[in-house]
């Protein structure tokens, strides 16, 4: 200890000792990795010390260092940072330089390849905050629990001002917006959690997560579409689920075909979808969807900046959603949680593709969540669809339109559970004036089944979607019809036939 002390006895004659005169790294292996020998664990060393600039391969006045191997899976690295030449080491930026080092070790040794950020991630609660809180008797810190609220609220919020208007009506927390008058930030606190000296323990938005800053939550507020109004010729405005679940639907093509900055903003703006889903679910489902909207937080941000206002029309969906919490059988919400499982898969891909691991495992990880509440969440309204299952004949005829439209999936939907509830759907359609071959053929069309996990399930949805807008008259559906024939014979490669030479007759509808 003399020895590697020395130097520092040296600067400290001239007055020239730093501060924290003592650099400390800590090295471990998992638990699933080999055994390291010493030889292995002592190169190891020289390669973190090298790569921090604590002491550089073939610096002759580098810090003195010591690295001590306590167990086996782990080493302790110290260094006096005061250089051979009485000069303070720069080692600016060490930690990721020792992490980048040993992302390259991991490779090289056939050790297990860590999860690496990008520095995007929320900072995660300190141990003293843990502590506080166990001390509590709370399972979430307050930075947790505030991060959560203040999600939420953007969520629903339709502008800035109105965010901080739903900030401040939240009981047990404190809010403080700086300066008055025109707003550059805010930061809050939760009732009763003081320090010390008895003040409140604030929060600024960025504290709690980089996409909470005033400036990123007014960014992304003044990208919102309004809500849909009612369609020319009726009264009703667009059910803002399906809506939502329509917007939804478009964001694994905007991934796979869109730029990189309007893709990171269709995830933000499916974040934001997700986050609200606690505050409107029946009680039963709210603990899984809350973990689901915590775990895909993470999956929501990247180096890449996005694009806010490629993402104007699922946004203004979103906020409509909060005026029609889930009632009935919540079929509306099983419908938007079966497109947001496939929403989730193509980000994960999306992600992994630009090798942005965290992502990738925050998206998985909700996965797990929203697939488990997805299927509590669909067992009721497609119970209560098969329980309207239509008679054989009709049962017959929907499959035969199954096997025409849809061949390549055709066994699977006719095979699954909810074949039934499809039929049921495609029925109710057909009561309400639609032609049901027609919706088929355009829920088919919307967008690839290729990753559904029940396409019964999937075209169930679609169906009832399609079916909520006004039925077409008579001419319409004949004209629909006129344009679906000459769509099928193109696609077989034939002259559709002329009005001189009628063609075969088409089957006959039973009602």
């Amino acid at each position: 200890m003399a020895d590697l002390d020395l130097r520092v006895k040296q600067a400290r004659r001239l007055g020239r000792v730093p501060e924290r005169h003592v650099w400390h790294c800590s090295v471990r292996a998992a638990p699933g990795d080999r055994h390291l020998t010493d030889a292995e664990w002592a190169d190891i060393a020289r390669r973190i010390v090298a790569a921090t600039g604590i002491a550089p391969q073939g610096d002759p006045d580098g810090c003195r260092w010591v690295a001590v191997r306590h167990a086996d899976d782990h080493i302790h690295i110290a260094a006096t940072k005061v250089r051979g030449d009485l000069s303070t080491a720069r080692h600016w930026n060490d930690y990721l330089k020792a992490d980048k080092e040993l992302a390259a070790i991991e490779k090289e040794y056939g050790l297990l390849q860590v999860v690496r950020g990008d520095r995007t991630a929320t900072k995660r609660p300190t141990r003293a905050e843990m502590e506080k809180a166990r001390r509590a008797g709370t399972t979430r810190t307050s930075r947790e629990r505030l991060r959560t609220t203040v999600r939420q609220l953007v969520s629903i919020a339709t502008s800035p001002e109105e965010f901080l208007h739903l900030l401040d009506g939240v009981e047990g927390v404190l809010v403080d917006v700086l300066p008055s008058g025109d707003v550059r930030g805010y930061k809050v606190a939760v009732a009763g959690d003081t320090n010390a000296a008895g003040e409140p323990i604030w929060f600024s938005g960025a504290k709690l997560a980089p996409d909470l800053s005033f400036p990123k939550i007014r960014e992304r507020l003044t990208a919102i579409e309004a809500p849909p109004a009612a369609e020319p010729g009726s009264r009703r405005r667009p059910n803002p689920w399906y809506q939502a679940t329509a917007a939804a639907e478009r964001i694994p093509h905007h991934l796979d075909h869109g730029d990189d900055a309007a893709a990171q903003a269709h995830i933000a703006a499916f974040g934001e979808a997700i986050d609200v889903l606690p505050l409107l679910a029946p009680s039963h489902l709210r603990p899984q969807l809350q973990q689901a909207a915590t775990a895909f937080e993470r999956a929501t941000r990247s180096r890449i900046r996005a694009q806010q206002d490629q993402a104007r029309a699922l946004r203004g969906a979103v906020r409509a959603l909060r005026t029609v919490p889930v009632t009935g059988d919540g079929s509306g919400l099983a419908m938007f949680l079966d497109i947001a499982v496939l929403v989730i898969f193509a980000t994960a891909r999306w992600h992994q593709a630009r090798r942005h691991d965290q992502q990738v495992a925050a998206a998985h990880q909700a996965l797990v969540h929203l697939q488990a509440v997805y299927q509590q969440a669909a067992a009721e309204p497609l119970a209560a669809l098969a329980q309207r299952q239509p008679p054989a004949r009709t049962m017959e005829r929907h499959a035969q339109r199954i096997l025409v439209i849809v061949p390549e999936h055709a066994q699977q939907i006719l095979d699954d559970p909810a074949w039934p509830a499809l039929a049921a759907a495609l029925t109710e359609a057909e009561t309400a004036g639609h032609d049901p071959e027609l919706l088929l053929q355009h829920a088919a069309r919307q967008r690839t089944l290729d990753d559904a996990r029940s396409t019964a399930r999937t075209l169930t949805w679609r169906i009832q979607r399609l079916a909520a807008r006004q039925a077409p008259s008579a001419r319409a559906r004949a004209d629909q019809a006129r344009t679906s024939v000459a769509a099928r014979t193109a696609q077989r490669g034939q002259t559709p036939p002329s009005p001189s030479q009628p063609g075969p007759a088409a089957p006959s509808r039973h009602r």
